[in-house]
């Protein structure tokens, strides 16, 4: 009896056994095909030249470059099926995508990869900062400030966003995606506001404000490294900077990076009993005489400028890769998303002259456009509205981060399709149709917005135009009777879409693009979509796909085309509708093709590839002079101090100190992955240890010559002194390049003396 009962137990095990063998491997086999996907991340520098190049996004010739503020740069995600679908996302510190840049990469990814990463699955988004270096774009209208197009402008963003990519492939590893949401209240303004509100007024009692408010952020986790990483998309615009700006910067978003970045780093290191960047057992002034750091600082005079190798300030930098080659170092990205109408100047527009808000329905002052002015919450230190303004949303993402609980799961896949948008059919229901137009350009384009006012007469909201820059128009091209009617109700300015001469002025053929991880859907469009027309184009894709999924739209993604506007902020003629090129059916146009797109990942079918975009980078002029060559007084060497700090200095923090150092043109070297400007703290009697770079926010690169024709110039080196700052001995340092009579390169470094922050 026992030894049937002991049988029938055995066997009883042995069935539950085997249950539980096939749940397990039923779980497994679904947490395989939801979750195991591969993860990659990748940056690299793509600050462009430093002096004398145009800056992209206000279109005002006499903004050129002249230092920098902080470095620019790609950031690049891949997320990966193991034997599947992958997708690779692409964020510049740059104002917009360029579609000859896209091409150009996609170039050199096509030779390295194969068909791995094609237009398809690959996206590259631009963040929509102001302050950096114009020229990269293939279209003329996009290029005429900066005299053409800047071959250097468009190479360093090519190799930076193809090394981005190739680290980021080289980083893949088993991970996971977590999505994350929250509101940042405090980060954007409507600076359209009439033409918003001409949107009907049931749709506007939807929402609760006249921008979006949300951002969607993806948290990177490495199965070995743990956290690698975080991109999140946040409407509002780069344009913190003004117009006037000569520092190249990555504006709010850049700066949240900035911040995002080294905040993680920091807490790593504290998390692993190390000490964080600046907070250092280097010198322990708590233990240390004043009197005796300031004799110890007089024993460092500024140091004669010496010959160097171009590898030096790689080396010296803060961040260099090569003192983290050991495990991926952290990536955070903020992507640009439907920012068309929304100003980070959030304390709201007023006259210079008078203090008064401007206008509401034109944005003027007494009937002019250039006196009316956004101001941001550190006005009128635009620099401090920068870093308020990205500290914002850096501490936002920084909950996200933390907070994150939701894993993507299910399968990977994407849509991309070319279209012509100058022609492009809309079906509106039953057997009635419209199209799209040529592009043009309004007359309320040239009044620029409350970021950054335009000139003359011109003013925002103007549906009729003037007889006289009508005439000036006609001179470059007079549009057909057939375009005019197209564009209405905008007074056409200039009709770029058939401006041809010396080549295509504005783009006609456009990709769109969906990219599908799990439940977030990325759409990539190539402009700047307002407010409520992103909300139209989101909900509208957001049907098809039923199931709970994340829709974000990334911006300024793959080329550039402008503005898209609804129909209604369209027929008010404000900046943004004059600037919505194909007329007012665009959006129409736009949801009608993503929707296809949708439809199309839903049901597992393809989409035409549609006509390729014309590759002009044959027919490119450019008109920016050369650097001849650069000199130095008589008995002065590249490198040398011009204006010392005091002997025997000490400064506090929140401190400025300035040193001025003799240099040549930026343009010589970019210093790519390395610094012109460096500060270093004494370790021991006699080993300098660098602290802060150009990277670095508080510390600023300004490069000048005393005429515009001058070969001798000057570095002018700027710290403001962090309150996180150690207590110590301290000295700044200047790395540059010059170039001779013979066009021969020279690197050079110096420093200054020495000094003490208490």
């Amino acid at each position: 009896m026992e030894f049937f009962q002991s049988l029938i137990q055995k066997q009883h095990s042995i069935a539950w056994f085997w249950v539980l063998l096939l749940v397990c491997v039923l779980n497994g086999k679904t947490t395989i095909s939801a979750s195991n996907y591969l993860v990659g991340l990748g940056s690299y520098d793509i600050t462009g030249p430093a002096a004398d190049v145009n800056m992209m996004g206000y279109a005002n010739s006499d903004q050129t470059a002249s230092g920098i503020h902080f470095r620019l740069r790609a950031r690049a995600f891949i997320v990966a099926e193991p034997q599947g679908n992958r997708v690779v996302f692409v964020n510049l510190d740059a104002c917009m995508a360029s579609q000859l840049i896209t091409i150009k990469v996609l170039e050199r990814l096509k030779a390295r990869y194969g068909d791995l990463y094609t237009e398809k699955n690959v996206a590259i988004s631009g963040i929509h900062t102001h302050a950096g270096p114009g020229g990269y774009l293939q279209y003329v209208v996009y290029i005429v400030t900066s005299l053409g197009f800047v071959r250097q402008s468009f190479d360093v963003i090519v190799d930076g966003i193809e090394q981005s990519i190739i680290r980021a492939h080289e980083n893949l590893h088993p991970g996971s995606v977590f999505v994350n949401k929250g509101e940042i209240l405090d980060a954007g303004v409507n600076r359209s506001p009439s033409a918003y509100l001409n949107n009907p007024a049931t749709e506007r009692a939807k929402y609760k404000y006249d921008v979006d408010k949300e951002m969607t952020l993806l948290k990177f986790v490495d199965d070995q490294w743990g956290p690698v990483g975080a991109f999140n998309w946040f409407a509002t615009h780069g344009t913190s900077m003004s117009r006037t700006n000569e520092l190249i910067s990555g504006d709010n978003k850049g700066t949240a990076a900035r911040l995002m970045e080294d905040w993680f780093n920091n807490q790593k290191r504290v998390s692993e009993n190390e000490n964080p960047r600046r907070v250092s057992n280097i010198v322990q002034v708590s233990q240390t005489n004043h009197h005796e750091l300031l004799e110890l600082a007089s024993s460092f005079q500024s140091t004669s400028g010496q010959p160097t190798t171009k590898y030096l300030s790689i080396s010296r930098r803060v961040r260099s890769a090569l003192r983290s080659a050991d495990r991926p170092i952290f990536v955070s990205a903020f992507c640009q998303s439907n920012c068309g109408d929304v100003s980070p100047n959030v304390l709201g527009a007023f006259c210079t002259d008078t203090g008064l808000p401007c206008d509401f329905n034109h944005s003027t002052c007494g009937g002019k456009n250039e006196l009316c002015y956004g101001r941001g919450p550190g006005y009128p230190d635009e620099f401090e509205s920068t870093r308020i303004i990205g500290e914002r949303q850096f501490k936002k993402a920084a909950d996200l981060f933390n907070s994150a609980a939701e894993k993507l799961t299910g399968k990977i896949d994407f849509r991309h399709s070319y279209l012509d948008f100058s022609q492009l059919e809309v079906k509106k229901g039953g057997n009635e149709s419209v199209k799209t137009c040529p592009a043009a350009m309004g007359f309320a384009f040239a009044a620029g917005t409350t970021d950054g006012p335009g000139a003359f007469d011109f003013k925002q909201g103007d549906n009729t135009g003037n007889p006289f820059w009508k005439l000036v128009r006609n001179l470059l091209k007079t549009p057909s009777q057939e375009q005019k009617d197209c564009q209405q109700p905008k007074p056409i300015l200039l009709d770029t879409g058939e401006m041809k001469v010396p080549y295509d002025w504005a783009p006609s053929i456009l990709p769109v693009q969906i990219l599908k991880i799990g439940q977030m859907v990325i759409l990539s469009v190539p402009g700047e979509f307002t407010t409520m027309a992103g909300r139209r184009l989101r909900d509208a894709v957001s049907a098809v796909f039923k199931g709970k999924v994340h829709v974000v739209i990334a911006g300024l993604t793959n080329t550039y085309s402008q503005y898209i506007t609804t129909f209604e902020e369209y027929e008010m003629q404000r900046y943004e509708g004059a600037s919505t090129l194909y007329g007012p059916n665009t959006l129409s146009a736009y949801i009608q093709e993503f929707t296809k797109l949708a439809t199309a990942i839903v049901t597992g079918k393809t989409v035409e590839a549609g006509p390729p975009p014309p590759d002009l980078l044959s027919k490119q002029i450019g008109l920016l002079p050369p650097v001849v060559v650069d000199s130095t007084p008589l008995g002065v060497k590249f490198g040398d101090v011009s204006t010392d700090v005091p002997r025997n200095s000490t400064f506090k923090k929140g401190d400025t100190l300035t040193v001025v150092f003799w240099s040549a043109c930026p343009r010589n070297d970019l210093m790519t992955e390395g610094t012109f400007a460096l500060v270093e703290l004494l370790q021991g009697q006699d080993t300098w240890v660098p602290v802060y770079d150009d990277d670095d926010i508080c510390l600023r690169f300004k490069w000048s010559r005393p005429s515009k024709l001058s070969a001798q110039s000057h570095a002018t080196i700027e710290w403001r002194i962090p309150q996180s700052t150690v207590p110590g001995v301290y000295r700044v340092s200047h790395f540059g390049a010059s170039k001779s009579l013979f066009g021969s390169i020279s690197h050079f470094s110096g420093s200054s003396s020495a000094f003490v922050v208490k």
